[in-house]
């Protein structure tokens, strides 16, 4: 029980616990998570047609090639956010930009971005558009520091559980839409082939020309689409944020705002649990006639002009702890993506042109074992039998090389498989384990999954299947092991995923520097989402040519690994470590007049 400066008791009760029905600003919540699924929407469904895309460029590019083009083309989106996700991080906090024109130039200039993939001719003209599209793309930051700017403290588990469920959701309808799409003058001739219902006598042409930029063209319009919503519908989240006015726009300061030279955040970030609870969005600007927030002795507590903490102090040993573990995280998570789109698009038997694939017409070699004398010498082009098949390409449990041969729309659902175990898992296992073990234990415990689903993954080629090769793998053991698979990979990103979005929120020193420290985490997770496909990409291409196919997946295993040991030295921070000189008096005096409750 407390009490008052005179002695007399007050009576205190706890604050209600932190649901789903009583989170604040379930609007502006679900508008952000939107804009976080048509992003990743427009990555998932490149995904799936990717390779086949590729071969249409060039129909005699062999399959280490492919998977080279399939690495530099997905990691060309996070290459060009390296460098270009700090200057955004900066920009949002700018006053005079905000959170809110960051996040719809994004979806803008993504929605374009699309547009030219869709109508690319070359493998040069994919990869310059998708580096446009991560060029002007701070979507990343500017929604995670939003989710944490309108949501309360004690809501933030259930809110940034929102941008990954936006990612699982994508993952579900991206694949699947995309693999039907894809090509759909050969797969529906009757509606967009020669003499059918909508291409006329010669077929729709520009679908003949451009096969894959249907999907494409979806994602435009979703994605603009969401930016209308965002700029009628969205809240503006940056306290302090000024209307921008083109004829007093000057350039000279934004460019001194990303380099660090002025300061950029106007009065940003809470001072005391009261608001912690609170959140932005529920408080209007201060105008002449609001009260005085006053202290216990009726003193007016001073509004002081707010402080930002210089761009060389940022660098905690939390921070950097927490960006070695999220760099680790999205180098594993970036080269899983690709490997596995690559695995499920790989031949059924992967051999040099000089090898015959299993069960293929092969001229008999001169010297017989014993044990077939029922093959005669000199056949021209008999077909070996089963127990043959070791004479051309032995198997061990470590040398295999073979794919299982998917096409788009089979790419499509197994992508898609992410997704519903994924909506799942997050909607009814994260929020018990989130609660019963804590952020902390449930991050380190989840880590462990992903080398044991990496390890695993190249032997589903193996897993018996119904149809014999070159056709694709089919059969129930074949999806069951996919599923598997699947579901411990996505089952630790359950876990990881949000995991890492409030660590990197919690990580930051000072309330004035969130933007940046989001900058600095989508800076990290671009430089790491781009080397994991181009390395996991040339891993691929080169191990599965000696007879390896496992071994791309082996040594991402091991990248894994070494995450989960690194996890160990990061903690979760209170995302205000560092206090500039008068602030905690400051925040004394806001507890003494507010009361401290909040709600953890």
């Amino acid at each position: 029980m407390d009490t008052t400066s005179q002695g007399l008791p007050v009576a205190t009760y706890p604050p209600p616990p932190a649901t789903w029905s009583n989170m604040p600003n379930k609007v502006q919540l679900a508008i952000l998570a939107a804009s976080r699924f048509v992003d990743f929407f427009q990555m998932a469904a490149l995904q799936t047609f990717m390779v086949y895309q590729l071969k249409s460029f060039d129909r005699n590019l062999e399959e280490d090639v492919i998977a080279h083009q399939a690495g530099v083309l997905q990691g060309a989106f996070t290459a060009s956010q390296i460098a270009s996700s700090i200057i955004w991080g900066r920009i949002a906090d700018h006053p005079s930009v905000g959170r809110k024109m960051v996040l719809q130039i994004g979806l803008v200039g993504t929605a374009f971005g699309c547009v030219g993939v869709a109508f690319s001719r070359s493998y040069a003209e994919a990869v310059f558009w998708r580096l446009m599209c991560g060029a002007v793309n701070g979507t990343v930051g500017s929604a995670r520091t939003m989710v944490a700017e309108c949501t309360p403290k004690p809501w933030h588990p259930r809110a940034f559980l929102l941008l990954p469920a936006a990612f699982n959701v994508a993952n579900v309808f991206g694949p699947i839409l995309a693999g039907f799409l894809s090509d759909p003058v050969a797969q529906y001739p009757y509606l967009f082939g020669e003499k059918s219902t909508f291409g006329g006598e010669t077929g729709v042409l520009w679908l003949k020309t451009y096969p894959y930029a249907l999907s494409n063209l979806i994602s435009t319009i979703l994605l603009l689409v969401e930016a209308v919503i965002v700029h009628f519908f969205c809240k503006e989240t940056l306290k302090g944020k000024r209307p921008m006015e083109l004829s007093k726009f000057d350039p000279i300061s934004i460019y001194k705002a990303i380099t660090g030279g002025i300061e950029s955040v106007r009065n940003r970030g809470s001072r005391g649990s009261r608001e912690q609870r609170q959140g932005l969005l529920n408080r209007s600007p201060r105008t002449s006639l609001e009260l005085d927030q006053m202290n216990a002795r009726g003193e007016k507590i001073e509004e002081r002009p707010p402080q930002v903490l210089p761009f060389s102090r940022i660098w905690t040993s939390n921070v950097l702890w927490v960006l070695v573990s999220v760099a680790i995280f999205d180098f594993h998570m970036g080269a899983f993506n690709n490997l596995l789109m690559l695995f499920l698009a790989t031949k059924r038997q992967f051999l040099p042109n000089n090898q015959p694939a299993l069960g293929a017409a092969a001229p008999i070699p001169a010297a017989i074992p014993a044990d077939m004398p029922n093959i005669k010498p000199g056949a021209p082009a008999l077909l070996f039998p089963r127990a043959a098949d070791a004479l051309l390409q032995p198997r061990g449990l470590f040398k295999f090389a073979a794919g299982l041969a998917f096409s788009p729309p089979a790419i499509g659902f197994a992508m898609a498989i992410i997704g519903f175990i994924g909506i799942g898992l997050q909607f009814i296992l994260y929020p018990w384990a989130n609660a019963r073990f804590g952020l902390m234990r449930s991050f380190q415990g989840a880590l462990f999954l992903f080398p044991a689903a990496y390890f695993l993954a190249p032997y589903i080629a193996l897993l018996p299947s119904s149809a014999p090769p070159p056709d694709p793998a089919s059969g129930w053991a074949i999806w069951l092991g996919i599923s598997f698979v699947l579901f411990l990979q996505v089952g630790a990103r359950t876990f990881a995923l949000p995991a890492t979005i409030i660590l990197i929120n919690n990580s930051s020193p000072h309330p004035s520097v969130l933007g940046t420290i989001h900058g600095l985490g989508q800076a990290t997770s671009a430089t790491f989402r781009t080397l994991g496909p181009m390395l996991a990409g040339y891993w691929y291409g080169v191990w599965t040519k000696r007879g390896y196919v496992g071994m791309a997946w082996w040594i991402v295993a091991l990248v894994a690994a070494i995450g989960c040991v690194a996890s160990f030295w990061v903690r979760n921070g209170s995302g205000h470590e560092i206090f500039l000189p008068g602030e905690e008096a400051e925040m004394k005096d806001s507890e003494t007049a507010g009361g401290s409750g909040d709600g953890r």
